[in-house]
């Protein structure tokens, strides 16, 4: 995750998922097609923030990179950078941080 050049603009947030669990706790497997879209994440970047009405000052987002995150689960935008899956949040869009 270090060294990803994505920088994300005003109050988007750059988020790696969770993967979401492969096996049940009595240990039946999940096949993909069951899975549910995951939810929970990891902040890999963070906006400056928007400007506010008079665009004279900039809005902190109110996530860190590092932050575990819980977001809409239709938010975003997928892509893939390096290899690796993103998905590009609105702050809107973060439900919560965890811990």
């Amino acid at each position: 995750m270090a060294g990803v050049n994505i920088k994300p603009l005003e109050d988007k947030i750059l988020i790696q998922a969770v993967e979401a669990e492969t096996t049940t706790a009595s240990g039946l497997v999940i096949p993909d097609s069951a899975k549910e879209k995951p939810q929970e994440g990891k902040v890999i970047a963070v906006g400056p923030g928007r400007w506010d009405d008079e665009g004279e000052n900039r809005i902190p987002v109110d996530v860190a990179e590092g932050d575990t995150v819980i977001y809409s689960k239709y938010g975003g935008t997928e892509i893939t950078y390096g290899g690796e899956s993103y998905l590009i949040l609105s702050a809107r869009d973060i439900l919560a941080v965890i811990g």
